[in-house]
């Protein structure tokens, strides 16, 4: 069995090979050929956190995947990492263990090249201008994604710290693909005054921008908010968009983005949703006009842990990352 660690799995796997991951695992859920039970949740109330159990299998992918994720807000003031992962490989011919590797790095890949495929088939090809709400390790890959797929020229990030902001610029200035022109926004309206495209990464419960702000032609992406409680955008940004989705039963299980105005007659139900998937296989269309405001929703499925595991997986073998153990030992 192969042991990778989080520089492992940096090392072995590009953002592009990533997105192009996604693309499988998507086109498989719009298929019905993966199968993703839905996930388990287990509270961990005197914490305020949260244990999420994942398993996956995809027809193209020659093993079965399982992740564990926990979920600690409460991490940040002590310095620590909010999500801490792992996933699991297992040869699905023989049940033989195969691989085990750090996922708090890959949750954080996985999700941003979901966001970077949708932007591929959503945003206007010539959108030049990022709007990033959110200061943590999703927003980076999510800045890198849109980075892959789109020529941008500015990124805007706007975080309710200042200081987390700065910090975060600091970060991501000199990484590859993206811009030089990195700018903290002093309010979510100067974020989105010449955003082409937004992204949403943050722990917020509530909307952390206002959709009328928005302009014409805008997709957004929104992967933060996981229960139907809490969201990051608000009524107006999905009455004004079409609504794209990882997956349906997810999201009405999930995304409070879209349960919440539906459940107040605002927008319409899960049938009046659009697949990824079903835009990748060519089924549904992508934009449909350059003014079209496009919204695309993201509570994550653990197909995307499992395509991009394995590419991991795969290229760890080519470059002899990590460390080979036997448990018959």
């Amino acid at each position: 069995m192969r042991i990778l660690s989080r520089s492992d799995v940096q090392r072995a796997i590009t953002m592009v090979q990533a997105i192009e991951a996604m693309r499988e695992a998507f086109a498989e859920l719009a298929t019905g050929e993966a199968d993703v039970p839905a996930r388990t949740a287990v509270p961990i109330a005197p914490h305020d956190a949260v244990a999420l159990f994942m398993p996956a299998r995809l027809s193209g992918v020659p093993a079965l995947g399982g992740k564990i994720v926990s979920v600690h807000p409460r991490n940040r003031a002590a310095g620590l990492p909010t999500i801490h992962a792992l996933v699991v490989l297992i040869d699905d011919a023989t049940g033989r263990p195969i691989a085990v590797l750090e996922a708090g790095y890959l949750t954080a890949l996985r999700t941003g090249a979901g966001v970077g495929l949708a932007t591929d088939c959503l945003a206007r090809p010539d959108a030049r201008v990022l709007a990033c709400f959110g200061a943590g390790a999703q927003a980076e890959t999510q800045i890198e994604a849109v980075c892959a797929v789109r020529p941008i020229e500015r990124v805007w990030v706007q975080s309710r710290s200042e200081e987390s902001a700065r910090r975060f610029v600091e970060r991501m200035r000199g990484r590859a693909g993206v811009p030089e022109s990195l700018e903290i926004a002093r309010s979510a309206r100067e974020a989105l005054a010449e955003a082409d495209v937004v992204c949403t990464a943050t722990s917020s419960r509530t909307p952390v921008l206002d959709g009328r702000d928005l302009r014409p032609g805008t997709h957004v992406n929104a992967i933060g908010a996981f229960t139907t409680e809490t969201r990051e955008v608000d009524d107006e940004t999905v009455r004004r968009a079409r609504i794209v989705v990882d997956s349906r039963p997810a999201c009405l299980a999930e995304a409070g983005d879209l349960v919440i105005p539906w459940n107040r007659g605002l927008i319409g139900g899960p049938e009046t949703w659009t697949e990824l998937g079903a835009i990748v296989l060519g089924r549904a269309p992508g934009r449909t006009s350059a003014d079209e405001v496009t919204f695309f929703k993201s509570v994550g499925n653990a197909a995307q842990d499992l395509a991009a595991a394995s590419v991991v997986l795969r290229e760890a073998e080519r470059q002899g990352l990590g460390l080979e153990i036997s448990l018959l030992m």
